[in-house]
């Protein structure tokens, strides 16, 4: 294996290692299932814009619009490498990577957040 080969493999394991640890602890995808890994280390996003704002919570692909003034919890749950998230800024849009697979995105009083858009237009 020659140096190349050694840093992506390094690079794949900083993201496949979490997932591998958590996975077995976590039983289920759901909200409530996510939750018993414990360790909850919690990010606050907060929409302070004139106009939606779209949050995408990788890995899992979801999307959550945030009302002007709403803020919602993000919360990592397992074990990482280095550091439980990764944020980046788009316009309109946050994209927020839980680097140990598992999160849930919940509002001020720690209920579940619903996915998806919630305006009737």
């Amino acid at each position: 294996m020659d140096g190349q080969d050694a840093g992506r493999r390094a690079h794949i394991e900083r993201f496949v290692g979490p997932l591998r640890t958590n996975m077995p602890g976590a039983g289920d995808f759901s909200f409530e299932g996510i939750r018993q890994l414990g360790n909850p280390v919690p990010i606050l996003v907060q929409n302070d814009g004139e106009r939606q704002l779209q949050l995408w919570l990788e890995p899992f692909g979801q999307d959550y619009w945030l009302e002007p003034g709403e803020a919602v919890y993000v919360t990592s749950y397992g074990t990482w490498s280095g550091h439980p998230f990764d944020v980046s800024h788009q316009p309109d849009c946050l994209t927020v990577w839980a680097e140990s697979w598992f999160a849930t995105v919940s509002d001020i009083d720690g209920n579940e957040f619903p996915p998806g858009r919630r305006d009737t237009a």
